[in-house]
């Protein structure tokens, strides 16, 4: 398979529109995550991704996050990852896409938890897409809207440009020619911290409060006494991705959408006052309250992410292969 890209794997349009391979997200959402991943990894939309081989989940930590970043680096053994340096870019391909799909299936098994029995696999394949598949693997059943809530977040974290630090890490491990599995190990790292994609469970934590009554100016104020930012809200104008999740949360009537637009209005009064700079809300924020939707715990919101993020990663990955086989 020829991987070469044949645009940017990630611009801007016009109105700051993000886009991936040249096509605006807003266009995708309604995709299948493994329809995302082809298109960011091969220039082509289509379901790029294979159904997760069974692996049972070779670690238990009690961390989700940490369940799959050491599971995920663990794969290079068992199956004969090479490093990138000595590899052709279709099998390097080939072994990014193993690994992606088997790291939805690691996070789904964690999230289970270890009292209950793994769901079998006949009825695993019963799911028509990642999505449900992941959701049948975690609580043995799925539903539309659940499906469709975890696409669209999937689909919107999948890129966040070169610049992003777990991209830089892929990027960086790659270049060092290491193994498909230690770059997306390392690249999990770069999401785990709670001025990333950790920000989700603080916020939703938050959105609880306002939801349980507490007025928003005084939750806001609150976590900017106690932790100085409002956790998913960020001095920027506006965020188009976030705006993107916050319609899917609405259309999807989450229970605390209304909760999370009092906060982004709140959080915009109050951080103007103290540093004189706007905010808006980002996607962790919005991404939070639709995993709460969802049914997730807060503890496993990063490792979720982290199932989309891989498409993203798995294109930058090749990206920087090629530039060591000039």
């Amino acid at each position: 398979m020829d991987t070469t890209p044949h645009r940017p794997i990630f611009s801007l349009g016009p109105d700051d529109e993000p886009l991936y391979r040249g096509q605006p997200v807003s266009g995708l959402l309604g995709r299948h995550i493994e329809t995302v991943w082809g298109l960011l990894v091969d220039d082509v939309e289509n379901p790029a991704l294979p159904r997760a081989e069974p692996f049972p989940l070779p670690v238990r930590t009690g961390d989700t996050r940490v369940d799959v970043q050491s599971a995920i680096a663990q794969l290079a053994p068992v199956w004969g990852f090479r490093p990138l340096l000595d590899i052709t870019p279709a099998r390097a391909r080939d072994d990014l896409a193993r690994a992606s799909v088997l790291a939805l299936s690691f996070v789904a098994q964690s999230a289970r938890g270890p009292e209950l029995a793994m769901v079998p696999q006949h009825e695993v394949e019963q799911g028509r897409s990642s999505a449900e598949r992941f959701l049948i693997r975690w609580r043995g059943d799925t539903r539309p809207d659940h499906a469709r809530a975890l696409d669209a977040l999937w689909t919107i974290v999948a890129e966040d440009g070169p610049d992003s630090p777990s991209t830089l890490i892929a990027r960086t491990a790659a270049s060092t020619g290491a193994d498909v599995g230690a770059c997306l190990a390392g690249a999990i790292s770069g999401v785990s911290g709670p001025l990333a994609a950790g920000a989700a469970a603080r916020a939703r934590q938050v959105a609880v409060r306002v939801h349980d009554g507490v007025d928003p100016a005084t939750a806001v104020d609150d976590a900017l006494r106690e932790q100085a930012m409002v956790p998913g809200l960020v001095p920027r104008e506006r965020d188009r991705r976030a705006a993107m999740l916050r319609e899917v949360c609405r259309q999807l009537d989450v229970r605390l959408f209304a909760a999370g637009r009092a906060i982004e209005e709140a959080g915009r009064e109050r951080i103007a006052e103290v540093t004189g700079r706007p905010s808006s809300a980002d996607v962790n924020f919005w991404g939070a309250l639709l995993l709460d939707h969802v049914g997730f715990e807060a503890r496993l919101f990063n490792a979720l992410i982290v199932c989309g993020r891989t498409a993203g990663w798995s294109a930058h990955i090749l990206e920087a292969q090629r530039s060591l086989h000039p």
